[in-house]
């Protein structure tokens, strides 16, 4: 099993953001001796859930301060973006890495972005899919043209190339099974989110694997990456608390109702009426909370029962960031 780590930037307002980002390098510094193999940038906008709103820029600076580690993005919010621009920032980072970069992109769902950035529940998906496809054929093409619904230009040259031959690795984030059949017809490596419960997330696993064959696609060996929020403690009653305070805080500031309604038939009635004490729904069903031993054993069987080849780690506390570092990472 691979182990990457998912970056965010939570800022509660009680230290600088500067304070934050110094924080993470901390992290960064730790992670480059360790046996971690990519960290995960998570792009957010106009939220203090995550201060990241450009994964490009702060992968370059990663890239200035490490030699192994791998720069993900977990993701690249295309519909906000000219894909062309995007293109271009996406090769200078992975110039920068000496060939470290791995793109994932997805959709973004956050009404408050949508309106400043002037997307819509109706169109987010196939701006976030052209943009993908742009940034695709500039990695392939020397010179390209392109005819889409949105974006449309004739003998594009995008300079500079990227450093990895032929191109980064590809993850598109899939977390509906609509947009897993979706990317899983095309043949997409796709990465899934950390809101969905484990037993979701093997559902969600199987129809991909089912998809992708009939299609002529093969799953092989390629690097799925899960998301799965992580809280490790001294004691399992410890750990339990974290968990819930993270918990809280992902449900009050992001992941709740008022922000996925848009995107839910029903609006926010239906998006509540799925989320029966969502705290504890995190608490059970979607986090690994315990001591190392406990975290290790129930990692060890998601690897078998989801499968899962890569872990893609969203501590929920520094504290646990470095248990899972010392005493659980070295046991996968």
């Amino acid at each position: 099993m691979k182990v990457g780590l998912l970056q965010f930037f939570s800022w509660t307002g009680r230290v600088p953001v500067a304070t934050v980002y110094d924080r993470a390098m901390d992290r960064v510094d730790r992670m480059e001796d360790s046996a971690f193999d990519c960290i995960w940038l998570a792009e957010h906008h106009f939220t203090d859930y995550s201060v990241c709103p450009s994964v490009t820029l702060m992968g370059t600076h990663i890239a200035g301060r490490t030699k192994r580690l791998r720069i993900g993005t977990a993701v690249t919010l295309n519909a906000y973006y000219h894909p062309l621009r995007l293109a271009e920032e996406l090769n200078m980072l992975d110039i920068f890495s000496g060939g470290r970069l791995n793109w994932g992109s997805g959709r973004g769902f956050d009404p408050v972005e949508f309106k400043l950035f002037g997307v819509t529940a109706d169109d987010v998906y196939d701006r976030f899919r052209e943009a993908a496809d742009i940034v695709q054929k500039a990695w392939a093409n020397e010179r390209f043209s392109h005819h889409g619904k949105y974006f449309d230009y004739d003998d594009v040259m995008v300079l500079p190339p990227p450093y990895q031959t032929p191109h980064p690795p590809v993850y598109l984030a899939a977390d509906s099974r609509d947009s897993i059949r979706k990317a899983g017809a095309e043949g997409y490596t796709i990465m899934m989110g950390p809101h969905a419960s484990n037993e979701e997330c093997m559902k969600k696993h199987a129809i991909y694997q089912e998809v992708m064959e009939a299609n002529g696609h093969e799953v092989g060996d390629r690097d799925i990456p899960v998301v799965r929020y992580i809280s490790v403690g001294e004691t399992r009653e410890e750990a339990e608390k974290v968990a819930r305070a993270s918990s809280g805080w992902t449900v009050g500031a992001y992941a709740n109702a008022d922000k996925t309604a848009h995107l839910i038939k029903g609006g926010a009635e239906a998006a509540l009426a799925t989320q029966v004490d969502p705290v504890e729904r995190y608490l059970n069903d979607v986090a690994i909370v315990g001591t190392a031993p406990e975290v290790v054993d129930k990692l060890k069987q998601l690897e078998v029962e989801m499968p899962m080849n890569y872990l893609m780690v969203a501590p929920m506390s520094n504290d646990s960031f470095l248990r899972f570092t010392a005493d659980v990472l070295p046991k996968l």
